[in-house]
């Protein structure tokens, strides 16, 4: 049993913002996977399901952000979990949107859902750190991680959400690597895989086979004296 954890503010005035790209690779797992109905439980919004082999808990804290640690806490306790069976995904800015890492432990870096976690179940679960971008200051990051992701990069979060999904089982498992091949080849699909034509091979050059010219005409040869009195007789005959 694996607890997956995507973590984001509830309600719709909070969905379509960068602090909730968590909430929303679980839905698109949930989705493509075959997931239950949502329903409320552990301070939050649970799917059951599987990935692979393995039986999974989609958990979607609805505690806020600051306070992810208690609907988690709550979820691992009654599952019988440890804290490395827990994997959460969650927004990084140090990250550029379209890239995602993976990570065991560590600090919580300021990231307040990660803070509350820590202060739960500790620091020793898994996380998928999901690029957002930096807005560029510090005293700027409140209000862009609660914003919505913009038209421009639309695309780019679809293909890294797809890939998230696509390399559920793995990640469910603990095959990083293949996890993140799965992730890669939605956001930096093979050149050649489909999307763009190969270019056409150019013909080989055939052979041009040369017409022949027409011999030009040569000059007629002078007559000797001999022949010029020969034609002349003849002409008088």
């Amino acid at each position: 049993m694996k607890l997956i954890v995507g973590l984001g503010n509830p309600g719709t005035k909070y969905q379509g913002n960068r602090h909730n790209v968590g909430f929303m690779a679980l839905d698109r797992i949930a989705s493509d996977h075959g997931f239950s109905p949502w329903r409320t439980r552990f301070q939050g919004e649970t799917a059951e399901g599987r990935l692979g082999d393995e039986r999974v808990t989609l958990l979607k804290p609805g505690t806020f952000m600051n306070l992810s640690g208690q609907a988690v806490g709550e979820a691992m306790r009654y599952l019988k979990l440890t804290p490395d069976e827990v994997i959460v995904l969650h927004d990084e800015l140090d990250l550029p949107p379209g890239k995602l890492r993976l990570k065991l432990g560590g600090g919580h870096a300021g990231h307040n859902g990660l803070r509350s976690i820590h202060q739960h179940i500790g620091e020793a679960y898994r996380r998928v750190r999901i690029g957002i971008g930096h807005p560029g200051h510090k005293d700027r990051v409140a209000g862009y991680v609660l914003s919505d992701f913009p038209k421009s990069e639309e695309e780019v979060l679809d293909n890294i959400l797809r890939g998230i999904s696509d390399g559920g089982p793995a990640l469910a498992s603990g095959d990083d690597a293949r996890f993140s091949n799965a992730v890669a080849s939605r956001v930096a699909p093979a050149r050649n895989s489909g999307s763009r034509p190969p270019a056409a091979e150019a013909a080989p050059a055939r052979p041009v086979k040369a017409t022949p010219r027409p011999a030009e005409p040569q000059p007629d040869a002078p007559l000797s004296l001999a022949d010029r009195l020969k034609a002349l007789g003849e002409r008088f005959r």
